[in-house]
């Protein structure tokens, strides 16, 4: 088994410090959208750049769904969440992970400039 696979947006500072923050948590890859070779480019979505992706082994998480698998992957308190966050129903973990995501991505800038004070 190969090491998850973290694709992200490179040109954004929040999603490279998420990045670089879940591989200092867990153990994971990393590659920005600008270094994805052919074959990993393959294996994403068609709109791979609207969001983050997790690779593993043969299956791909995108978006607020690799978020949730990546935070579980870690040591850090983003795993606590994550694992309190599996307690509820999937159903509600459904209608609740994607809208969130896209909350914070929607206002990564925000979260970018809080982080580097």
């Amino acid at each position: 088994m190969t090491r998850p696979l973290i694709v992200y947006d490179d040109d954004c500072g929040f999603c490279t410090w998420a990045a670089e923050y879940a591989d200092e948590h867990g153990e994971f890859d990393l590659v920005g959208f600008s270094a994805l070779d052919d074959d990993q480019r393959a294996r994403l979505p068609p709109e791979y750049d609207r969001c983050v992706h997790l690779l593993v082994d043969d299956r791909v998480y995108s978006c607020g769904e690799a978020t949730e698998e990546i935070l579980a992957r870690t040591d850090s308190v983003g795993g606590d969440a994550a694992d309190l966050f599996r307690l509820l129903p999937s159903s509600a973990r459904e209608r609740v992970r994607e809208p969130l995501y896209r909350w914070v991505a929607d206002h990564r800038s925000w979260f970018g400039r809080v982080l580097r004070r």
